[in-house]
């Protein structure tokens, strides 16, 4: 074997630290941000916080602001509670039973509830085995439902109407008969078919069918123990003089400044300095990280308040057809850097309160040589499907037929299949109403 010594050279790119924080610091959200900033300081005794005098003014404004979510649906920002339903329960529980045994076999029930109030098959479960035998099971089941709303500890939907009807409507024979031998067919809208094997009449089952609609599917939500996530905007576009124009909502973020005490350390000879050095050097590329983050932003809001003026204007309904690259190519960055920019960023406009990527939508050609966003074809969509006769609703096929003769929209079928699941309204056999 002949050893050989051998010189090369290569032009590689490495990502420093410095350069890693900087990316990371542009997907942060302002909360987020203001997470790291105080672990920051926790980690560099260079960096010293001042916070900013209006704080609580800020938390007292957020904690009492109402804001609407990117499906148009308002989400109340309010205090979490510890206590939750299944504790409230509990504590019934143990005021109306003494027994420890009976105690003990709610406990166990009431802790084994879903979100929704309903009981999964505890016998059947393997991998966590009961301490209870079905017949115990069944007894506290009773007990749960006759201390909870009426219809909790059901096993599926069919138990929890007929526990609704048993205990609220007994009168309600024929409800009973249509819930528990038929409600698949109601699921499918088999209106013929239902009518026929229970022999009444198309009035008959419209009253019956608006009867199980009055009742609760979910008669105890329980999805109390999650924390309540306040959504705080990181942008506020606001209209001024009949102009748009925006902040970033960063003003409660604490100010970043360099802790003299542990200064005089930079300029020694010593073991200490060249610490403090690399911490100076950490503190001066947070700063300029936080900077560049911040103008980035500017920049990119700066270029949707132009190209997104419609929507802004009208709302959802207006929004125009725009890519991350067209964004990227107005302000000479690189996509990739607006796509974390807007990553995990919240927008307020006088329409509500949006997650700033959905300001970014994806365009479908129309006959005429133009383009029309993913958006607007949604919202032409549920304007469509709510104007149809509801006794003989438009299939997909007739939708997508629809949007390319009479909107000049070339859209397939199983797009419009697509949009529909993702505006959550279902297929045309399940619209169908009942034709009395």
């Amino acid at each position: 074997m002949e050893l050989v010594l051998q010189q090369r050279q290569e032009l590689n790119l490495l990502m420093t630290m410095e350069l890693r924080q900087a990316i990371e610091l542009l997907q942060y959200s302002t909360h987020e941000l203001e997470h790291y900033i105080r672990q920051q300081e926790l980690e560099n005794p260079l960096i010293e916080l001042k916070e900013k005098e209006d704080r609580s003014e800020y938390e007292e404004k957020v904690n009492q602001r109402s804001f609407s979510s990117s499906s148009g649906m308002p989400t109340e920002v309010i205090r979490s509670n510890s206590r939750n339903m299944r504790d409230e329960l509990y504590e019934h529980a143990k005021f109306m039973y003494k027994d420890k045994y009976t105690q003990k076999l709610l406990r166990y029930l009431i802790y084994n509830l879903d979100d929704n109030g309903y009981l999964p098959d505890l016998i059947a479960d393997t991998d966590n085995p009961s301490e209870f035998n079905e017949e115990q099971i069944e007894e506290g089941i009773h007990l749960l439902q006759y201390l909870g709303p009426i219809g909790i500890g059901a096993r599926s939907l069919r138990e929890c109407l007929l526990l609704q009807i048993s205990y609220l409507h007994p009168e309600k024979g024929k409800a009973s008969e249509l819930v528990q031998h038929h409600l698949d067919l109601v699921a499918n809208r088999k209106w013929n078919e239902i009518a026929s094997k229970m022999r009444i009449t198309m009035a008959e089952l419209k009253e019956l069918h608006d009867f199980i609609l009055s009742l609760n599917p979910r008669p105890c939500t329980l999805n109390c123990d999650h924390p309540t996530e306040f959504m705080t905007p990181d942008i506020i576009v606001e209209l001024k003089d009949c102009e748009f124009v925006f902040h970033l909502n960063d003003a409660y973020l604490p100010k970043i400044q360099l802790n003299k005490a542990y200064s005089h350390f930079l300029h020694s000879k010593n073991d200490v300095s060249k610490y403090m050095q690399l911490q100076h050097k950490n503190y001066q590329w947070l700063l300029t990280s936080i900077e560049q983050r911040r103008n980035t932003i500017i920049k990119i809001v700066s270029v949707l308040l132009e190209k997104q003026k419609n929507f802004f204007e009208s709302g959802l309904s207006s929004l125009m057809p725009l890519t991350l690259k067209e964004v990227a190519d107005e302000i000479g960055m690189h996509e990739s850097t607006v796509s974390r920019a807007t990553a995990n960023k919240v927008i307020q406009t006088p329409h509500g309160t949006y997650e700033l990527r959905t300001l970014f939508n994806s365009k479908i050609d129309t006959s005429d040589g133009d383009s029309i966003s993913q958006t607007k074809v949604k919202t032409l969509l549920e304007e469509y499907i709510a104007s149809e006769d509801k006794f003989k609703p438009y299939s997909d096929q007739k939708i997508a037929d629809y949007f390319t003769t009479k909107q000049g929209i070339t859209i397939s079928r199983r797009t419009i299949s697509k949009y529909r699941e993702e505006l959550r309204i279902p297929s045309s056999s399940k619209r169908k109403e009942i034709r009395v």
